[in-house]
């Protein structure tokens, strides 16, 4: 590799002041297109990006990282349900973090600034493989083809460009020198003081199934950024999309003369799952992870002495006391209810609405009229197959749909509850057997919380008939801080 790390500096310089004038700013600002249309893009990069994803397709992944012991990999396409057929390297966690702890020590005495600029080198060299990658995310997490682009792929990415901003911006305070003055009295003293940014250990990066790179991307470069290594580890039915970037990254360093096992993939299995081996390893000080309350709350109640950071899973709650328009909102409702079939800790689940109803603009909308309101909302998804597949995708896993039929059969034999919507699929016009899903909803009242007060993975809303705005907003404050 000619390029030095000046050139480099230099030539990453304008993005990463671009993104640091972001963060101050909050605009709205990215490096990257996150729209998949072929006019923003070289000629037959989609076509490129697609045949890699294919010849990848049972064959195995080229990933050469230490202390491998064997090979792994049990992905399922939600779209196809077949097999990817890939397999990965497994490594020994003694090995990774032997390694990881060798690299960090060159690492560490990299400027900053020259660290900052290869990670930001690493991003742009994932989004030029962003067709392959979103190939990657769609087969196995089920996100729609243009979800799987720009949410997996630039949105992502713009988050890790973001925390490069942040970690740029606090080790820009920290200056390396300074000489220090006072008088105490008559005397005149003089300090000549430095400062040393000290990396923390190792970083271990934990990815959820359904959106891989989302949390992933932010962690690993700030992690990188501030001087320590990673190690990754991806869900066992999700593991592509990170073996993806493990690959990239590790030839970005290994291309600047930096030791590429600053960046290792760590596959496991659901059987034996392996991310513990690594928390209570002393020298893992830096934990990131994305995925389950249950695991999640596990680490919260257990990780002492570490950095931990967790994004679990949440019950979303919508309180409707009055709107403009009850169609727009309606819309607005239904959309995020729909996307990716609601597999996101985003996705709205609890709609509470005063059981008298509500203003709108075009007078009082009654209760029935408002849940019946955001049925034919989603209905106008549902029953557009073109139009479902690029907004709802597949259902990951056949548990999540498992969970949303028993919900509906508790519904049918609830109080007071009523189904709305049965779940039931659509069908996909490009992949006949994909696993779908679409909302199933259930009008209720208030106190019928057995049913709505814990989150639910999966295409379900529950339309909550509430005592009064006041009331609504009340019950989903208090839902929301117990969960």
């Amino acid at each position: 590799m000619t390029e030095t790390f000046e050139d480099l500096n230099a030539r990453h310089a304008p993005t990463l002041e671009a993104a640091i004038e972001a963060v101050n700013s909050r605009k709205s600002w990215s490096p990257f297109r996150d729209s998949p249309s072929a006019k923003f893009h070289a000629p037959g990069a989609p076509e490129t990006g697609k045949a890699a994803f294919e010849a990848q397709l049972g064959q195995s992944f080229d990933l050469d990282q230490p202390g491998i012991t064997g090979r792994s990999g049990a992905e399922i396409s939600p779209f196809t349900r077949q097999p990817l057929g890939i397999d990965y390297p497994v490594s020994d966690p003694a090995a990774l973090i032997a390694s990881a702890q060798k690299a960090m020590a060159g690492w560490r005495k990299v400027n900053p600034e020259a660290r900052i600029a290869l990670c930001l080198e690493m991003a742009t060299r994932l989004y030029a493989r962003n067709f392959e990658m979103a190939h990657g995310v769609m087969h196995v997490a089920g996100q729609s083809y243009t979800q799987a682009f720009s949410g997996s792929g630039p949105n992502a990415l713009d988050r890790g460009i973001e925390a490069l901003a942040y970690a740029a911006k606090a080790m820009r305070d920290v200056l390396p020198e300074v000489r220090w003055d006072r008088t105490f009295g008559k005397e005149d003293v003089s300090l000549d003081k430095t400062y040393t940014l000290v990396p923390r250990g190792i970083g271990l990066v934990i990815c959820c199934a359904s959106f891989p790179t989302w949390n992933a991307y932010p962690a690993m470069f700030a992690s990188l950024a501030t001087g320590n290594p990673v190690i990754v580890k991806p869900h066992p039915i999700a593991i592509l999309p990170m073996a993806i970037a493990m690959q990239e990254c590790r030839k970005t360093l290994a291309d600047f003369g930096c030791d590429p096992n600053l960046v290792t993939l760590a596959v496991d299995t659901l059987e034996a799952p392996i991310a513990q081996r690594f928390i209570d390893d002393p020298a893992v000080q830096i934990i990131d992870f994305t995925g389950s309350p249950r695991y999640g709350g596990h680490l919260e109640r257990t990780v002492t002495g570490k950095l931990l950071f967790t994004e679990t899973a949440g019950l979303n709650s919508v309180v409707l006391e009055s709107c403009d328009s009850l169609a727009a909102t309606a819309t607005a409702i239904a959309r995020a209810t729909c996307l990716f079939s609601a597999q996101m800790c985003t996705s709205p689940q609890n709609v509470y609405v005063p059981k008298d109803g509500i203003r709108t603009a075009d007078g009082h909308a009654t209760f029935e009229q408002v849940a019946l309101a955001l049925v034919a909302a989603i209905d106008v998804i549902a029953n557009n197959p073109p139009v479902a597949a690029g907004i709802m995708g597949a259902v990951q896993a056949e548990p999540s749909c498992a969970l949303v039929h028993a919900l509906a059969d508790r519904a049918a034999q609830s109080p007071g509850a009523r189904i709305l919507r049965q779940p039931v699929g659509y069908a996909h016009p490009d992949y006949p057997d994909a696993r779908t899903m679409t909302p199933l909803v259930v009008a209720l009242p208030a106190d019928n919380a057995a049913l709505y007060a814990e989150e639910h993975f999966g295409p379900v809303l529950f339309v909550i008939a509430a005592e009064s705005g006041d009331a609504a907003v009340e019950e989903a404050t208090r839902l929301a801080r117990e969960h």
